[in-house]
């Protein structure tokens, strides 16, 4: 039988109140909190903590505050990443961020949603006084190598962000967005392509 944290990771309905996904989600909370109060100019003490808190951390990353999480260790991020202030990660599955990302203000991006039907969303009242009462499930989302999303994005589940490609500010992205393209608006759609290959400097 797989436990909670594995159907979370399947893409299967969980239940996150189980005592393991609590202690994990307790810890990365601390280590927000943590990072967030650390002196903006203490890049050696930040660095450690990235380092506890996700899953994985290059080289020359920037993570500005309010920065907040879910878990934290489902955050895998590459080298030369900018993440700047007030953004949340719902990283109840994995969120992977690639080299030489670019992520602006108010940014955020969501792994996990509910079944829009009721009786698959909520759990019966058990009586209980604790804060989960319904079910969750999650899909991966990818943002690959050379992207950038403009401040107050929306990345839904289970999307790609294309390499190379640019977001537009305020858009909502719920479809995987291609490579090398420039995508914008509530649904995000793609309206033109980028030519970013090498050219020769003029002698």
């Amino acid at each position: 039988m797989k436990t909670e944290l594995e159907k979370c990771l399947a893409g299967e309905p969980f239940y996150g109140g189980d005592p393991e996904i609590v202690k994990i989600a307790a810890k990365a909370k601390r280590l927000t909190r943590e990072l967030n109060d650390t002196g903006y100019t203490d890049i050696e003490k930040k660095r450690g903590i990235m380092k506890q808190l996700f899953g994985s951390v290059g080289r020359r990353v920037h993570i500005d505050v309010d920065f907040h999480c879910e878990y934290g260790r489902h955050i895998f991020i590459g080298d030369r990443v900018i993440i700047n202030m007030n953004c949340t990660f719902v990283d109840n599955n994995i969120i992977e961020i690639g080299n030489d990302v670019l992520i602006a203000s108010n940014v955020q991006i969501y792994t996990a949603t509910h079944s829009t039907r009721y009786v698959e969303r909520m759990l019966p009242d058990d009586g209980g006084d604790d804060c989960e009462f319904c079910l969750t499930y999650a899909k991966p989302v990818k943002i690959c190598d050379g992207a950038w999303l403009g401040g107050g994005v929306i990345v839904l589940p289970g999307v790609t962000i294309g390499r190379n490609s640019v977001v537009g500010a305020g858009s909502v992205v719920t479809r995987s967005i291609p490579d090398n393209c420039v995508a914008v608006g509530n649904p995000c759609r793609v309206i033109k392509n980028i030519d970013n290959r090498e050219k020769p400097i003029p002698q």
